[in-house]
């Protein structure tokens, strides 16, 4: 069975309120959560992270995975040569994880269940 839960799609918006109902929509009316993360305000809509305000640190990222033990990501990682650019260390989700991959993709991982 696979570590990964979930992959979520990251999009930068300018207009957090304006952008919700089209992801909205487009999750079948999935349920809006809102939450910050220092000068980024977001909203998780189904497969969708929106992020809005300052970010200029965030938006390099391909995606989001929800794996279920961030430990195998870790040796996953620094076995292929890549890097770990920020954590493992708690988030507003659940303990998380930026990793750089030798081919310079940069993923965030969120540990959940």
């Amino acid at each position: 069975m696979s570590n990964i839960l979930k992959v979520i799609a990251r999009v930068v918006v300018d207009d957090l309120d304006a952008a919700v109902s089209l992801y909205q929509a487009l999750a079948d009316g999935a349920e809006v959560q809102r939450f910050d993360f220092g000068e980024v305000s977001l909203a998780s809509v189904g497969p969708f992270l929106l992020l809005a305000g300052n970010t200029a640190a965030y938006s390099n990222r391909v995606a989001t995975l929800v794996v279920k033990d961030l430990g195998p990501v870790v040796e996953a990682i620094v076995a292929a040569g890549g890097e770990l650019v920020d954590g493992p260390a708690p988030g507003p989700n659940g303990d998380r994880l930026i990793a750089r991959n030798p081919d310079g993709a940069v993923f965030e991982y969120i540990q959940g269940g």
